[in-house]
C-alpha cells in the first residue's frame, strides 16, 4: 500500500509526522528515526526507525562475514605486494 503524506518543515527545522504514519509504523514520542540519503531515495530521504534500520543491515549482512572478507582482501593485497617486491 502506497500513500502520499505532506510533511512541512517548521521555522526551527522541526517536522510533524502525520498521525496515520506514526500509527502505521508504531512510532510514538521518543522513537529514534534514521534518515538515509542514497540509492533508495535519490532525490530525498528514506526514513526508518532505528530498529528497522538495524534489522535491514542485519538482513543484508546475513550469511556474510565482513571480517573474514576484509582479512582475505588484506592478505591478497599483501601477497601481491610481496610478489612485486
Amino acid at each position: 500500500m502506497s500513500a502520499t503524506h505532506v510533511i512541512r518543515v517548521g521555522d526551527k527545522g522541526r517536522t510533524v509526522m502525520p498521525v496515520d504514519v506514526r500509527e502505521r509504523f508504531g512510532w510514538s514520542e521518543g522513537t529514534t528515526l534514521i534518515a538515509l540519503e542514497g540509492a533508495e531515495a535519490k532525490d530525498g530521504l528514506l526514513i526508518l526507525s532505528q530498529n528497522a534500520a538495524l534489522a535491514a543491515v542485519r538482513s543484508q549482512l546475513a550469511g556474510h562475514d565482513p571480517v573474514a572478507d576484509l582479512l582475505a582482501e588484506r592478505r591478497a593485497a599483501a601477497a601481491r605486494e610481496d610478489a612485486t617486491a
